[in-house]
């Protein structure tokens, strides 16, 4: 008989961290989703139309709220067996040169921060329970450079390393930290917002071309990441997974 697992789904009002609850639920998980709208967030309870699912509202970039956003999940689930990080935004590309200097680092750390701060928020109470699994999302852009994608690569590389330090500095404590690193990901307001974009669309139609296996849809990485926290990876921590349908092959 399957145990259900207790999963905070950080930036789960959307995209890969939405499709990442339904299927998590489907299963017979209990699911705790946060996100900064509680506009979004009542949205996507009302589609994921499951009583074992909740909502909390947190600003991911905020240290203080994933501190309390942990700290009310736990509350509700009675322990939290699994974080899946998936809030951090992923700005538009663009060029260096178009990049103002003081639009670099507040860049960067918009997608930095949101992802990296849950897992760190989440790490005493699993130090405490003696164990727990962490899936963080970054990008392939962190280990591909690409024209337009610096300062995104930067943010995706930081997370990257991220997820490998933390894992060996927890593994002692029975703590798993991964990392999955889509590239293009259809089935998201991210894909759409991007291809509308003049250079981003381009950019991505082109490197579409490479996807001989097929575009990856949501699912797909929610199917992923529902391993990395499941008991069959157990021996799996400290690892970055692209799926990329063949666009990358890093």
């Amino acid at each position: 008989m399957k145990i259900s697992r207790r999963v905070l789904i950080s930036g789960g009002t959307a995209g890969i961290g939405l499709a990442t609850a339904r299927l998590l639920l489907e299963q017979g998980d209990r699911v705790v989703i946060s996100g900064r709208s509680p506009e979004r967030g009542e949205a996507a309870l009302r589609s994921l139309n499951h009583s074992e699912a909740s909502f909390i509202a947190c600003d991911a970039s905020d240290p203080a709220q994933c501190g309390a956003m942990v700290d009310m999940a736990a509350d509700r689930l009675g322990g939290i067996d699994a974080l899946v990080s998936s809030a951090g935004g992923n700005p538009r590309p663009r060029l260096l040169k178009d990049t103002p200097c003081e639009d670099l680092l507040p860049s960067i750390n918009r997608s930095l921060a949101p992802t990296i701060l849950p897992a760190r928020a989440v790490l005493p109470l699993m130090t405490d329970q003696g164990g727990g699994s962490i899936v963080c999302f970054a990008s392939d852009a962190g280990k591909l450079s690409t024209p337009g994608e610096v300062a995104i690569g930067a943010a995706m590389a930081g997370i990257i390393m991220f997820c490998r330090a933390m894992a060996e500095e927890t593994k002692r404590n029975g703590i798993r930290v991964n990392c999955i690193t889509p590239s293009i990901v259809e089935g998201t307001e991210l894909h759409d917002d991007l291809m509308a974009d003049t250079f981003a669309g381009k950019l991505f139609t082109k490197a579409k071309l490479r996807a001989d296996l097929g575009v990856v849809q949501a699912s797909e990485v929610a199917a992923l990441a529902d391993f990395l926290i499941s008991a069959e990876a157990v021996r799996i921590t400290g690892q970055t997974i692209s799926i990329t349908g063949g666009i990358s092959t890093i």
